[in-house]
């Protein structure tokens, strides 16, 4: 996983990062944001937050976090609860989204999302996921 690598028929080197070699094909995996449609009905339901949501789920998508060390060095006011659990702040600190992170499988799941008021009355380390159909 990652490193200088040769192109055979050019000669060419090149330095894949975040890029899984099965035989001669490489394969480049970036992180994974998973239930997209929670973050749209969420947007939907708050639509100051539209923007700031894209730009989040723009930047996760390009993410590549090995760690939550990795994590805060790109957001830095985000906050880590635990080796997969965080939370981050959203449109100024008006929302927070907590999210689930798979570093090895490098998915990132939404867990929850709502204004700051709201939440102040959940408890952020046992939210479960919303369930959608």
């Amino acid at each position: 996983m990652g490193g200088l690598y040769v192109l055979e028929e050019t000669k060419e080197i090149f330095y894949l990062n975040k890029c899984y070699q099965i035989g001669n094909i490489f394969i480049y995996l970036p992180m994974r944001v998973i239930a997209v449609r929670t973050l749209k009905e969420d947007w939907i339901a708050y639509p100051m937050a539209k923007q700031a949501l894209l730009a989040w789920y723009e930047e996760a998508e390009e993410a590549e976090w090995d760690n939550p060390n990795q994590l805060k060095v790109q957001f830095r006011s985000a906050s880590i609860l635990s080796n997969k659990r965080v939370v981050f702040n959203i449109h100024g600190n008006a929302y927070r989204l907590i999210v689930d992170i798979e570093y090895r499988l490098r998915i990132v799941f939404i867990v929850w999302f709502g204004t700051h008021k709201k939440y102040d009355k959940i408890d952020a380390k046992k939210i479960s996921y919303d369930k959608t159909n």
